[in-house]
């Protein structure tokens, strides 16, 4: 890109690298990992609970269902020692049939209870979470829309997409699930406990002294289970990258191109190949993990049947057969809440590391911004639409403190109305001017002026909502031309949309189509030429109707039958305001007003076509070339003699 620094990039270290998130597949060393290298945030734990500030009541609700459903889940083992002991064996031998008609009412109340109470927790930790999700995503996409084109240009787009579905993804799932789970965890661990120690503490000890078993058996076998879930999310990652890969519109054409489909089919089919011997050894993990918890499920009231057996042949206990079996009811219920409080601490871990990294981003500053001062752009006068750069001085800001400037001390002025042109060798700064004008970039030294106003001291939506741009890289989106075109003026009639499409010579093109202005342009327009495209892209900046207008090789790109219609319909959306070409093809800009050669950061020479030809400089030079470059076809160019 002409106006890039030489050797330098806009790349930064640690920019670069897979995004991060929540690590798939349960994978718990690999997240310890990831959540090492999350940023420090000071005062993390406070700006975290400032999140949650707007929902305190549902919290607080939340917090006092998570300790009454765990409490009650104790409370039938405790009601089934009484059916058994008071209900169906009472002491004088018949059973008590209004007695066990209570107790079992009060069993079935209590879980019906407890079933209601869980749908409602669950309905209020759904709505905090994802509210606070909804909202910290919404934060962080205002937030990074208000970032400077330098953040765009050293940060992949995976980095910033990650950042919005994966760690916002991820701190939804955290709120939703660890909060509640630790306290329900804690309160039924507790409970569990008591009720075990209040109903036999004898069978109690072996029932603790058995646990720790079955805790580090889990451990082992969900350790294997992560490295092959973690090595299946793998996979699938490649899987998915070659999808992209080759079945995007720019893939699937290179690989016609180049007559590859066999060799992509191979390469996804081997990569599938693996995937299908991943998932069944995933499955197979998973099924020896539940033989193996099937297993001590089974062996620990066993072994409490057993050891209840001795105590009552020894006469060291009165317990009774209610006892025994209220007892294994809440031993049963003791596991999988210890099980989940083992992961709790790397979830609460893991959601301060997802935090953290999307703080990080809230807490970046936009190097550009409104000064508290900034006013509008001055209303029609004899100043509108003029641009002048006075001394300007320019560095990209991941340039070395070393490296010349991209702009050394540049000096011009146009005037409104006029077509301005600047050229000049490729990296010679001519499109660090078009990023200076709109301020995409704060110049080191020096003044912007539009219309007779540093650009510092205007409000930069009232600046660009008078500057329209046509790039080389015309992008659309996948949506119809009258939405591309609406882009620019949403509330446009179909008579606005017309006009500005007859202006760019492309309406007859669009009504050609079977569904005129209702067709959809693909991919990032991929089902329109070259030529086509950049006229909507002209279309959609008549629109606008800005007073300045700049053209960033905006015909570069094309075939010289392209090149002289969009020329045409540039021609036209030019007429009447200041025009800025940056141009490569000194034949689009030869009937320029005023043409500025920059060379080295600096504009060097600067007049008309027939001037500077006449100077024998470095327009002329570069001119020179053109006219010996051959065509595309091969032969020489006759019809533009500058290509």
């Amino acid at each position: 890109m002409s106006g890039m620094h030489g050797g330098s990039s806009p790349r930064q270290a640690g920019q670069y690298g897979r995004p991060r998130g929540r690590v798939s597949g349960g994978d718990a060393v690999a997240q310890r990992a990831e959540n090492a290298q999350a940023p420090r945030i000071p005062n993390l734990l406070r700006r975290i609970g400032s999140l949650f500030a707007p929902h305190r009541r549902d919290l607080s609700i939340t917090v006092v269902l998570v300790f009454i459903s765990a409490a009650l889940s104790v409370v039938p083992p405790l009601l089934v020692q009484r059916a058994f002991d008071e209900g169906l064996f009472p002491p004088g031998g018949n059973p008590n049939l209004p007695r066990l008609a209570t107790l079992v009412g009060l069993m079935i109340g209590i879980y019906l209870g407890s079933q209601l109470l869980g749908v409602w927790q669950t309905w209020l930790t759904a709505t905090v979470g994802n509210s606070v999700m909804g909202a910290l995503r919404v934060r962080l996409f205002t937030h990074l829309q208000s970032m400077e084109l330098s953040f765009f240009t050293k940060t992949k787009t995976g980095i910033i997409q990650s950042r919005l579905q994966n760690d916002v993804g991820g701190v939804a799932s955290v709120l939703t699930n660890t909060i509640s789970s630790l306290l329900g965890n804690v309160v039924t661990v507790i409970a569990a406990l008591v009720a075990m120690l209040l109903l036999n503490w004898q069978l109690a000890i072996v029932a603790v002294i058995l646990m720790p078993i079955l805790v580090i058996a889990q451990r082992r076998v969900g350790q294997v289970r992560a490295r092959i879930a973690s090595k299946t999310q793998e996979s699938l990652s490649d899987m998915t990258a070659i999808t992209q890969e080759t079945l995007s519109v720019s893939g699937i054409l290179l690989s016609k191109s180049f007559t590859r489909q066999p060799a992509e089919i191979r390469r996804y089919s081997d990569e599938n190949d693996n995937q299908v011997r991943l998932q069944v050894s995933q499955q197979m993990s998973g099924q020896w993990f539940f033989a193996m918890v099937s297993i001590f499920l089974s062996s620990i009231p066993a072994i409490v049947y057993l050891v209840a057996g001795l105590l009552m042949g020894n006469g060291m206990t009165d317990i009774t057969p209610g006892t025994i079996v209220a007892f294994t009811t809440v031993q049963s219920r003791l596991l999988f809440p210890l099980l989940g409080l083992m992961r709790v601490a790397l979830d609460l871990q893991t959601s301060s590391a997802l935090f953290a990294r999307i703080f990080q981003y809230l807490d970046l500053t936009p190097a550009i911004s409104d000064a508290p001062a900034a006013g509008d752009v001055p209303a029609a006068g004899e100043e509108t639409g003029r641009v002048e750069f006075d001394a300007v001085t320019f560095a990209y800001p991941d340039a070395g403190a070393d490296s010349r400037p991209t702009l050394d001390a540049v000096s011009f002025r146009i005037e409104p109305g006029q077509f301005a042109a600047f050229v000049g060798p490729s990296g010679a700064g001519k499109t660090t001017v078009s990023y200076l004008i709109p301020r995409f970039y704060e110049v080191s030294a020096g003044r912007v002026l539009f219309s007779g106003v540093d650009v510092r001291d205007l409000r930069q939506e009232s600046l660009v909502s008078q500057i329209g741009i046509v790039s080389q890289e015309t992008y659309l989106f996948h949506a119809t031309i009258a939405e591309n075109l609406r882009y620019a003026k949403p509330d446009a009639t179909d008579a606005e949309l017309e006009v500005a499409a007859r202006s760019a010579s492309i309406h007859d093109t669009i009504a050609s189509f079977p569904d005129g202005y209702a067709t959809v342009v693909g991919e990032r327009g991929y089902r329109l030429s070259g030529g086509e495209k950049q006229r909507i892209a002209i279309a959609r900046v008549l629109l606008k109707d800005p007073e300045v207008l700049i053209l960033d090789e905006a015909t570069s790109a094309l075939d010289s039958i392209s090149e002289r219609i969009v020329q045409t319909a540039l021609d036209t959306a030019s007429r009447g305001r200041t025009t800025i070409a940056i141009a490569h093809r000194l034949s689009t800009i030869v009937s320029a007003d005023v043409i500025f050669v920059v060379d080295g950061g600096r504009v060097v020479e600067k007049g008309t076509h027939a001037g500077l030809l006449a100077a024998n400089g470095v327009y002329a030079h570069l001119y020179a070339e053109q006219i010996t470059e051959p065509s595309p076809s091969g032969l020489r160019s006759t019809e533009h003699p500058a290509e």
